[in-house]
């Protein structure tokens, strides 16, 4: 005899939109709960297949059944069958027919889902040759040009999967291929009000610097957005001198002569300082610094810093200077 539970599993597939409206609105609540999730965990299979199934429905269903995948993703074991089965390819078929509401849920899914590499792997469709990256050049599309200065914002999480993708090699790769010019869209969004975007842009540029070693020249060439996005909110909050300035491109210094809010997260001034670090690694990377007063910009930044993890990043990143200028230094001595 069949439990309660699967009753409800069962009615998923009702051919009636109110019954089928009762069920989803259940699952959902039940995956709002730890020992529920448990249960459900169960019957992933049925689960699984029924709430994808529900998606492209009309919002009244489509919403809670993704809320509900939303939920059950956040389990690592659910979400790595979620990409086996598939769960990617039905998101992103589904994503572009769907209202801000739904889309906001789909693209919060992938984000989860591609916290794992396989689930990484899916969205970069690394089995499908003709197909690569379409997926990510549709996101990143979407989120260069949603605005994020409108209520709702849909495509704002879409900076946390880039996060998760350039954690792998190959999704760093394929957003520093310069054909494509990926990352100096991303980048671009800095600008944006939203927190949120800024961190999912911080965080996508640092990692990507991990290709610095190999990449480097990829990197400077979008250094006229790159440096910006890097330096401005490690620069403090003071109005800098036009004897400083004036060693600056425009686009920094500009920015730099004027009062200005300062990037209150400390999560996004210990990437950029990190992403700096990464650059300077690379003798090329420092002299890149030094062409835009980058030093000049971190002493200050480094003065008006209170907290204590930021500090440390800046003070990793002065060391590397010093160390680098006085490797220069004996370099130019011995010549």
């Amino acid at each position: 005899m069949a439990t309660e539970l699967e009753e409800v599993l069962q009615f998923l597939s009702s051919p009636s939109p109110q019954v089928k409206k009762a069920a989803v609105d259940i699952v959902r609540d039940l995956t709002g709960s730890e020992n529920e999730l448990k249960a459900l965990a169960h019957y992933s299979e049925t689960v699984l297949a029924s709430l994808s199934r529900l998606l492209g429905e009309k919002k009244e269903i489509s919403e809670p059944a993704a809320k509900a995948l939303v939920n059950l993703s956040q389990k690592p074991d659910i979400s790595k069958e979620m990409v086996e089965k598939g769960m990617t390819p039905i998101v992103m078929e589904t994503l572009y027919r769907q209202d801000p509401d739904i889309i906001r849920l789909l693209v919060m899914l992938l984000v989860n889902l591609t916290q794992l590499e396989e689930g990484v792997m899916a969205l970069l469709q690394t089995e499908i040759e003709k197909m690569q990256g379409l997926y990510v050049m549709k996101l990143v599309r979407s989120f260069c040009t949603s605005s994020s200065e409108k209520i709702e914002d849909p495509f704002e999480h879409v900076g946390l999967i880039l996060i998760n993708i350039t954690k792998v090699e190959k999704g760093r790769k394929y957003l520093l291929d310069p054909k494509r010019g990926l990352l100096k869209q991303i980048i671009r969004q800095f600008d944006s009000t939203s927190q949120l975007r800024k961190k999912g842009v911080c965080g996508t540029v640092r990692n990507c610097c991990f290709e610095a070693d190999k990449q480097l020249h990829h990197l400077l060439l979008v250094s006229e957005y790159l440096w910006p996005a890097l330096l401005l909110p490690v620069a403090g909050k003071k109005v800098y001198s036009e004897q400083d300035t004036s060693k600056m491109p425009p686009e920094i210094g500009t920015a730099l002569s004027i009062e200005r809010e300062s990037v209150d997260d400390p999560e996004i001034r210990i990437q950029a300082l990190e992403a700096i670090y990464l650059i300077t690694l690379q003798e090329a990377g420092r002299r890149a610094l030094w062409s835009v007063n980058g030093p000049k910009i971190l002493e200050i930044g480094y003065e008006d810093e209170e907290d204590a993890k930021v500090m440390d990043a800046y003070e990793r990143v002065g060391s590397l200077l010093v160390q680098g200028t006085e490797i220069e230094e004996t370099s130019s001595e011995s010549k």
